[in-house]
């Protein structure tokens, strides 16, 4: 009995309904159009800031979907460093993030290199470091040795939601995959994106980490697409919003016919929210830009301009002395006072009162 799409008579050979999936297209990339003008009228700076911002959350969400939490300012910090942005606070590297941010921009910097297998296992050691994921040595920089489940355990019953290709397949699998993702075919590059996301998640490559470079590659066409290196949305944050329905969509997937129509259309709606969400990434850009374009003369204080930025930016929802003095290593009293002259002057509000005393951006 057949089970699974990779079991289908005639996979990879995938069939969809052209005319839905045209209409939607058509829609995207108008939306994809307006998006890219606007952000192309930034100068190059706001470009930059507004890029840190996209990749940060796109970093941040991908491990999230995974259940593996990153440090939201380590990964903004190794970003900054490679896209030459200077923060007025540096948090310390780590290894392990440098490793992810490195990946991804590889990935969109350098859409147009073709993806090899040894670029995709750096992707992979990139990801998983010490060659363990979690408690469990796993092959890393290397296809799986092993028959790949994916499954969840309810009440204490272990419940298989889908079952890869056999490990033996996977080495003319993949070429079969690179092959197709490297070929100037003429075929449409956003549906191209589309096909690499489920056809990558099919074959489930490696141990582990199989939805993070998934997505990965995603974001690599998603460039390749718009011809462009800059990334001005996050297409991870948008499946974090929808995840349990971006599991649903690839199961019912995974698990049925060669027509893929429906994970297409649920695809491209995704990527149309988030699309459509890059207007808060510019907003806080600009607001940015024209605050210090008004201020920046009235601020030389390096403590207080980050203060100002990471509340802009959404980082911190408020600040205190005590929150203030531990980011930026200095006494509470010298935190107290800066706060309550940018207070004095108009730039913050206090709320609040005896330890409860925080401040808000006006």
């Amino acid at each position: 009995m057949i089970k699974y799409i990779h079991e289908q008579i005639g996979y990879p050979r995938f069939i969809w309904d052209e005319t839905a999936i045209f209409n939607c297209l058509t829609h995207i990339a108008l939306h994809q159009g307006i998006v890219l003008g606007k952000m192309r009228q930034f100068g190059f700076g706001d470009q930059q800031e507004a890029m840190l911002n996209a990749l940060t959350e796109e970093i941040t969400k991908s491990s999230e979907i995974e259940g593996e939490i990153l440090n939201s300012e380590q990964v903004r910090s190794s970003l900054a460093r490679r896209l030459n942005i200077n923060l007025e606070k540096f948090v310390p590297e780590s290894h392990h993030i440098d490793g992810i941010v490195q990946t991804m921009m590889d990935a969109v910097n350098n859409y147009k290199i073709p993806l090899t297998h040894e670029r995709l296992f750096a992707w992979h050691a990139s990801l998983f470091p010490t060659g363990y994921s979690g408690i469990h040595k796993i092959n890393v920089a290397s296809y799986r040795e092993k028959e790949m489940q994916v499954v969840s355990t309810k009440r204490y019953e272990e419940i298989v939601h889908y079952e890869a290709p056999d490990y033996f397949l996977v080495p003319a699998q993949m070429n079969g995959f690179l092959d197709w993702l490297n070929t100037d075919d003429n075929e449409i590059p956003l549906l191209k994106a589309a096909i690499a996301h489920l056809w990558f998640v099919i074959i489930h490559p490696f141990n582990d980490g199989n939805g993070r470079l998934a997505r990965t590659i995603t974001e690599m066409m998603l460039a390749r697409a718009e011809n462009t290196g800059l990334r001005f949305y996050s297409m991870s944050a948008q499946i974090q919003k929808e995840k349990k329905a971006y599991y649903d969509i690839l199961k019912q997937t995974t698990t049925g016919g060669l027509d893929i129509t429906p994970w297409l259309l649920w695809f491209f709606d995704c990527l149309e929210s988030a699309i459509d969400g890059s207007g808060e990434i510019a907003g806080k850009v600009l607001i940015k830009a024209e605050f210090w374009h008004k201020h920046s003369a009235e601020i030389p204080n390096k403590i207080q301009r980050e203060i100002i930025n990471r509340l802009i930016d959404g980082i911190e929802g408020n600040v205190s002395s005590g929150k203030a003095a531990k980011m930026f290593k200095i006494s509470q009293d010298t935190a107290s006072r800066l706060l309550k002259d940018l207070e004095a002057r108009g730039f913050l509000a206090v709320q609040g009162a005896g330890r409860s005393t925080h401040y808000v951006l006006i």
